[in-house]
């Protein structure tokens, strides 16, 4: 019987990658980049841009938002995409009982 893939230990020593800077990282096998590269490198942007929208909220929500960090206006981003997505998710049940 195989040993438990999850019982291995790291022999990794991460003491001594973490204490590696940039320099000591051989990157000899990495080809460099080409004017050819970039001249063929095309910009993909995302399927779903961000919007930017006023929205009326209660005080007590905003500065519960706000309150976790610099990051609040991503949150309440990803708060409406969750609800969204729920809505979706509960309107394509009811569709299909």
């Amino acid at each position: 019987m195989k040993e438990d893939i999850m019982s291995n230990t790291s022999r990794t020593k991460w003491d001594k990658i973490d204490a590696m800077t940039d320099d000591d990282i051989d990157t000899s096998d990495i080809p460099p980049l080409t004017e050819e590269f970039f001249s063929k490198a095309k910009l993909r942007m995302p399927s779903n841009p961000i919007s930017t929208v006023a929205v009326r909220v209660d005080s007590e929500t905003l500065e519960w938002f706000r309150s976790k960090g610099e990051e609040s206006e991503k949150h309440m981003a990803a708060a409406l995409k969750i609800y969204a997505d729920a809505q979706k998710t509960a309107a394509e049940m009811s569709r299909s009982v």
